[in-house]
């Protein structure tokens, strides 16, 4: 998934930081790095994406989110809506709607 939205994100020149293999990672490297933009699945090790997300909206509100998903996941995306997620895409992943959300969402 990781390498995949890598590729899509750099072929539309957009600089990808960092990644993280968990939820904790995740945060942590939110707090470290600020990007202007996560991606971050729903379901990750450790700490799962939603518990991510709450935890990184917490101390940056500011934070842009958009969450990735599998299909029949929906439940979980607007949790994270909820949990301050700015948009979501559904994996497998399509390209023109990776680029869009990610526009969007940098405005």
């Amino acid at each position: 998934m990781r390498l995949t939205l890598t590729k899509i994100l750099e072929e539309a020149n957009h600089e990808v930081v960092s990644e993280a293999e968990n939820g904790k990672d995740a945060v942590e490297l939110y707090n470290s790095l600020k990007p202007d933009l996560v991606t971050m699945d729903v379901t990750m090790p450790e700490m799962n994406g939603l518990d991510a997300v709450r935890e990184i909206k917490k101390d940056h509100p500011d934070a842009l989110i958009i969450m990735c998903s599998a299909m029949g996941q929906q439940k979980m995306v607007v949790e994270a809506i909820s949990a301050g997620a700015k948009d979501y895409i559904v994996k497998p992943f399509d390209e023109s709607r990776v680029i869009e959300a990610v526009n969007r969402v940098l405005g």
